[in-house]
């Protein structure tokens, strides 16, 4: 069900019209706090980009890092740098640096493998913490595909009945059969952002631990998973934390669960002395010992680098520039579109909004082909949404009317 389409709109041809939304757009990027920190990013001239809940711009210390890695590190230093260079200790180092992004205290994150290989590992780590006796494993039903098909796995391995459930309906469906949830934060189509303070609770109330994956907002709001409690998370860092294509993951276990967290990957990376190779397993104590095999080095640093342009950045003032402008595109979009050409999908009220707006359309996948040849890069998803994602550090308001101004253009 849709939350809103849009009506009535003003004549996309009026000057008038035109000129008020371009002067405000341009009045609120004079005014915005978080502007100067577009400088931190290398991004093409000419191009609107709305795609940074799929893929972040490059930060622009990251080329010369990277060159240091391979150049230094690597060519020079060689095998010395897992020591000299802090190669070894990456993984929980940026975990560190992430956990202020999400709510976390330090040492109860650690960097590395994919979201999917992190989401097995607190799927499964989370079902063997839960209580004897619990059957069920709840899971988003609206879910990002690789997250459904992890969890069907997950259930399979330790005997747990999956039941897909509806985030606004999963309250209900928590009881004492059940022994983990799994939920996004952000739904990735439509950018509906779930209660994770609620739901969290609930699935306390029924005695059952939660998983929370945050792909979709990790960079984009505030999460606080130590504030609420939340027993496990994971999330990309390609997205809203600019780590590059392919960059490692990152998962959270919270310290009261590191103790008993019973990893169905253990390898050597997580082993208490990983250099004694001993054929017995002995888990490391606090996040590492969610760490599996070797660290992917270079992407490993190159999103280290990438983390650099979130210094001296305020979670709760990205916040408020995302819905500052989520707003102003969606006004935009209603002056601009023609009445009934588009269908908002996206959640108006903001707690229920991620960073991205999502329309519903006809020849979507022909619109958004048309809309990159003109210089505006959002995405499609099947069968009938343009999303477009908005990154407050390099998207300001001048962008978002520009965009909105050139859809109107592609239906006028």
């Amino acid at each position: 069900m849709s939350d809103a389409i849009l009506q009535d709109p003003q004549d996309p041809q009026d000057p008038q019209d035109l000129q008020d939304l371009q002067a405000r757009a341009a009045r609120l990027d004079a005014e915005d706090p978080l502007a100067k920190h577009r400088e931190r990013f290398t991004l093409p001239e000419g191009v609107v980009y709305l795609d940074g809940n799929s893929l972040g711009a490059l930060p622009a210390g990251v080329p010369g890092a990277v060159a240091d890695v391979v150049h230094r590190q690597w060519g020079e230093l060689l095998i010395r740098s897992w020591d000299e260079s802090g190669w070894w200790t990456a993984p929980e180092r940026i975990g560190d640096r992430i956990a202020p992004l999400i709510g976390a205290a330090p040492g109860q994150v650690t960097v590395g493998d994919s979201t999917s290989v992190n989401l097995f590992k607190a799927l499964v780590g989370a079902a063997r913490l839960a209580a004897p006796g619990r059957t069920r494993m709840l899971v988003d039903a609206t879910t990002f595909p690789t997250d459904g098909y992890i969890a069907a796995s997950a259930a399979r391995m330790t005997g747990l009945d999956l039941v897909p459930v509806d985030p606004s309906e999963a309250a209900a469906a928590m009881d004492d059969r059940t022994a983990v949830v799994l939920l996004n934060h952000v739904d990735y189509r439509t950018g509906r952002l779930h209660d994770l303070p609620a739901l969290t609770g609930a699935a306390h109330a029924a005695g059952a631990l939660i998983v929370w994956d945050l792909c979709h907002t990790a960079g984009a709001l505030p999460v606080g998973l130590d504030a609420h409690a939340v027993d496990l998370a994971v999330g990309c860092t390609y997205k809203y934390l600019n780590g590059g294509p392919g960059s490692p993951a990152y998962i959270y276990v919270a310290e009261r669960h590191q103790g008993a967290f019973d990893s169905p990957l253990p390898g050597w990376n997580s082993h208490a002395e990983p250099f004694a190779m001993t054929p017995e397993y002995a888990p490391a104590q606090g996040a590492a010992r969610a760490r599996v095999g070797t660290p992917d080095i270079l992407s490993m640093l190159a999103l280290e680098s990438a983390l650099d342009a979130w210094e001296d950045v305020d979670i709760e003032a990205v916040r408020a520039k995302s819905l500052a402008l989520t707003d102003f595109f969606l006004e935009c979009v209603a002056a601009y579109v023609p009445a009934g050409a588009v269908e908002v999908v996206t959640p108006l009220e903001h707690a229920r909004r991620g960073s991205q707006v999502s329309l519903r359309t006809d020849g979507a996948r022909a619109v958004m082909t048309e809309l990159i040849s003109r210089g505006i890069v959002g995405d499609f998803r099947a069968p009938d949404v343009l999303r477009f994602g908005f990154t407050p550090l390099y998207v300001g308001f001048a962008d978002a009317e520009r965009a909105a101004r050139t859809l109107g253009h592609i239906f006028g």
